[in-house]
């Protein structure tokens, strides 16, 4: 651990003693080794929060942006894209890198090689997919084989999407996916155009506009709690939505509702409500400085290991 990570801990572990003396003794902290790794967790998720504001902000070559080049990498060109005013496709890239995921040894290699067409020529990106996703189907259907493999080159979704499919004909594959986020955007025209909706009808916090968007995207297919969180959580971390989620949005959640109930309670299946603990989760964030990702994010990982910090890739 880096002496500014130290640093960090150190305050960590204070702020949470600090709520426990005001808000009561949390039982999954029942020793200075829980405490510890929950402190851990926290300060690898910052780093990921952190590594986003610095893709954010970095220089990065335009081969980002290629999916022909082994160095495209859907996040790093969704900033491009918005640099250059293309916001529409910076949405669609990131969308496309939450469905997919970054596999720990694959890497990107799915999006690049679904967004790139296999090299096929053109790309699918949000002009092509947008006017009619149904091409898409047509497409997915004829390079089945190959994304799964077939020409001996591993593609696969990174571990939070490992349920998701690449069968054409699957009312819930990744057809069904697109073709349900298209109809989603569709009646507003632009990604935009959504956001500057929402801005009239509910104002412009980003807490309250973030909770906007997630709502309205429950008509957007195998996009349920996490992916949705994790879809406009990274729009915000990139600066290419004004958004921050004010909650941890448990309702709905595996890891990160256990390891809530686990801190609270020591029992990560104790009967409380994911409503009870949002609100507790919202205080505890005040006092330790916590955003609602950091928490999210460490809770569901320090819950699989309460007393050992192991480090996840997520």
């Amino acid at each position: 651990m880096s002496p500014r990570d130290k640093e960090r801990a150190k305050k960590l572990r204070h702020s949470v003693k600090h709520y426990q003396s005001k808000e009561g003794t949390l039982r999954g902290l029942a020793t200075t080794r829980h405490l510890d790794t929950l402190v851990e967790q926290f300060i690898d998720s910052l780093r990921r929060v952190e590594f986003a504001h610095y893709i954010r902000d970095g220089r990065h070559d335009p081969a980002r942006m290629d999916p022909t080049s082994d160095m495209f990498d859907p996040l790093r060109a969704a900033v491009l894209r918005y640099r250059r005013g293309e916001y529409d496709e910076a949405w669609w890239l990131v969308f496309l890198g939450t469905h997919f995921g970054k596999h720990a040894v694959d890497g990107w290699r799915l999006t690049r090689d679904v967004y790139g067409r296999l090299g096929q020529g053109g790309a699918w990106d949000w002009a092509t997919i947008s006017r009619d996703p149904s091409m898409f189907r047509t497409w997915l259907a004829a390079n089945e084989a190959t994304l799964r493999g077939a020409d001996g080159v591993s593609r696969r979704f990174s571990n939070h999407r490992k349920y998701e499919s690449l069968k054409a004909s699957s009312k819930k594959g990744v057809s069904a996916v697109i073709e349900s986020y298209v109809r989603w955007v569709a009646p507003h025209g632009t990604h935009s155009n959504i956001v500057r909706e929402l801005h009239k009808s509910v104002g412009q916090d980003p807490n309250v506009l973030f909770a906007a968007l997630y709502k309205s995207m429950d008509s957007v297919q195998r996009f349920g709690r996490l992916g949705k969180f994790d879809f406009l959580a990274m729009l915000g971390k990139l600066g290419i939505a004004p958004v921050d989620p004010g909650s941890t949005f448990l309702k709905g959640a595996t890891g990160p509702l256990a390891g809530a109930r686990q801190l609270y309670t020591g029992d990560p299946k104790a009967k409380i409500t994911a409503k009870i603990l949002e609100a507790k989760l919202i205080e505890f964030g005040k006092e330790t400085g916590l955003g609602a990702q950091v928490l999210e994010d460490a809770l569901c990982n320090w819950q699989k290991s309460p007393d050992k910090y192991i480090r996840f890739k997520g």
